[in-house]
């Protein structure tokens, strides 16, 4: 008997005790006799046959497949997307009867229920807009909820880096997170995770939102600054991943707020996975309550290519290097220092000496403050 034969002959058999659509009729032998449209092979089988009843298996779900096509157009109308993927939850009753008929007849080797309601959902979807379905890298991920129908969506966050120069003091770096979600994101905060844009942060969180529109925003920063301090020079890179995007291929410009300059945006495929090393040119202004004595200013050079300790409550510590150091003595009790170091060593506690060892303070013996700090250039190392 051929393959065929003895599909009719099991297929038959089916459909005289259960009422099937074409659709789980057919994927029931399409592999079996290597077809690829288990619609086309369910008709073919059920030769004209046709029941009152619906499907025993999916209750004629696949019938109703355009109704969740629509859900998901509605969810992702004001998304822009090229590529999505989509999941499906479908009630256990539909899993458990599929399987209880595989196993009643001895049907091996079959894709399940879901996987195929999944795949011709997504196929309808992608025939309807004209966008690929892609589950390597999608940029929209749909769950499909089909016992409760709803649509939730998930747009891939676009990775975007740039730099930033700052110009006048009194501002942060960071944002303080929304009280009402501490960052999260919720209506509050209109799901930013931040209810002001009143810092470097802000302002860069506030620009990219306008761009591409989103929820929340997480910076990786290239450094760190004092609220007092400026950033001058080509700027401080910075990296930051904005969740949920509506929008992405947006052309992105320079911003020049208040306090702030924004340049060389642009989007990047992903965020760096280790820390990026790299360097810092900063003048320091330091004071001192008595008097800055000139044969010991002079010891700051021996700080020249020595390693600086730098020690934490948590008991870890880490080294830190100083490139070149030069000073200019601007009064008895103020100096102008301008070192060139590596990035991450706490310029505050470089001074003062808390738990950083070789300090200035510990360095020319006289206790030590720093008034501000600024930025003059970051160099990132090409060897990143």
């Amino acid at each position: 008997m051929s393959n065929y034969s003895t599909v009719l002959s099991t297929s038959n058999k089916i459909i005289k005790k259960y009422p099937l659509c074409d659709y789980c009729l057919g994927r029931l032998f399409t592999k079996h006799l290597h077809l690829s449209s288990n619609k086309l092979l369910g008709k073919k089988l059920k030769n004209g046959y046709e029941s009152k009843h619906s499907c025993y298996i999916c209750k004629n779900l696949f019938d109703n497949l355009d109704h969740f096509s629509k859900l998901m157009l509605d969810s992702s109308f004001d998304y822009e997307f090229r590529t999505f993927s989509i999941g499906t939850i479908i009630k256990p009753s539909i899993v458990d009867r599929d399987d209880a008929l595989k196993s009643e007849f001895k049907l091996r080797g079959i894709d399940g229920i879901k996987s195929n309601i999944t795949k011709e959902l997504g196929k309808l979807f992608s025939k309807k807009t004209k966008k690929i379905l892609n589950y390597d890298d999608p940029e929209i991920i749909f769950t499909v909820n089909l016992k409760e129908h709803s649509c939730n969506l998930r747009s891939k966050p676009i990775i975007i880096s740039g730099r930033y120069t700052k110009s006048k003091r009194g501002y942060s770096q960071k944002q303080k997170s929304c009280e009402n979600c501490s960052g999260k994101g919720c209506r509050t905060c209109n799901f930013h995770g931040i209810s002001e844009f009143n810092s470097v942060e802000g302002v860069i969180s506030k620009l990219i939102f306008e761009k591409f529109g989103g929820t929340t925003t997480k910076f990786t920063w290239i450094g760190g600054e004092d609220k007092s301090s400026l950033v001058l020079g080509s700027g401080r890179p910075f990296i930051v991943k904005l969740q949920n995007p509506l929008k992405r291929n947006t052309k992105l410009s320079d911003c020049i707020s208040d306090f702030i300059s924004i340049f060389n945006l642009k989007i990047v495929g992903d965020s760096p996975k280790t820390p990026l090393k790299f360097s810092s040119l900063v003048t320091i202004k330091i004071s001192t309550d008595s008097k800055f004595d000139s044969k010991c200013l002079k010891k700051l050079k021996n700080l020249k290519n020595y390693p600086v300790i730098v020690s934490e409550k948590s008991g870890r510590s880490y080294e830190k290097k100083i490139f070149d150091i030069n000073y200019k003595k601007t009064s008895d009790q103020t100096i102008l220092v301008k070192i060139r170091v590596e990035g991450g060593l706490p310029i505050k506690r470089f001074v003062i000496g808390t738990d950083v060892t070789p300090s200035v303070s510990d360095t020319i013996g006289t206790n030590c403050i720093a008034d501000e700090f600024d930025f003059l250039e970051i160099i990132i190392n090409d060897n990143n």
